[in-house]
C-alpha cells in the first residue's frame, strides 16, 4: 500500500522446498522484504525524503519470531542464508514486521480461494468498489 491503494503484489511459486508452515512464510516474507526495501528507495529517489520503516504483515508467529530472533539457529540453520535479508531488514530498522490476523491479511484476495463473505469484506479492505457501467 502506498497512502490507502494498493500498488504492488506479487504471487509466485516459491523456488524452495520448505519443511514448515513458519519456513516457507519467513521465504515470502523474505520475498516481499526485496520488493519492499526496493519500492522505498525508488520512493526516496522520487520525493527526496526517506520513508519511515513500511510495516510487513505476516500471518505467522512462528516466522516472526525467526526474523526477530537469530538465537533460533538450531531450527532455521538449513535455510539459504539470502532469505535472512529479511532478519537484517528488521534489525536494521528498514522494515517493521508485524503480526495481522488470517482472516485480516489482505494479500489473501489475491492468493487463495475465499468463500463470498471472507471475499467481500477483503474486497472492502482494499478499497475495491463495484463500477457500474
Amino acid at each position: 500500500f502506498l497512502g490507502s491503494a494498493p500498488v504492488a503484489w506479487q504471487s509466485l511459486k516459491q523456488k524452495v522446498v520448505a519443511l514448515s508452515t513458519r519456513e516457507a512464510e519467513y521465504v515470502a516474507a523474505a520475498t516481499a522484504a526485496c520488493q519492499v526495501v526496493w519500492m522505498c528507495r525508488l520512493l526516496g529517489e522520487l520525493t527526496g525524503e526517506e520513508a519511515q520503516p513500511p510495516a510487513l504483515m505476516v500471518d505467522n508467529k512462528p516466522a516472526i519470531a525467526l526474523a526477530k530472533n537469530p538465537v533460533l539457529h538450531d531450527r532455521s540453520k538449513h535455510i539459504d542464508v539470502k532469505f535472512h535479508f529479511l532478519r537484517d531488514c528488521v534489525d536494521g530498522g528498514q522494515l517493521v514486521i508485524e503480526f495481522v490476523e488470517t482472516g485480516r491479511q489482505l494479500a489473501d484476495i489475491l492468493t487463495k480461494s475465499l468463500g463470498r463473505l471472507p471475499f467481500s469484506e477483503l474486497k472492502k479492505m482494499i478499497g475495491m468498489v463495484e463500477v457500474q457501467g
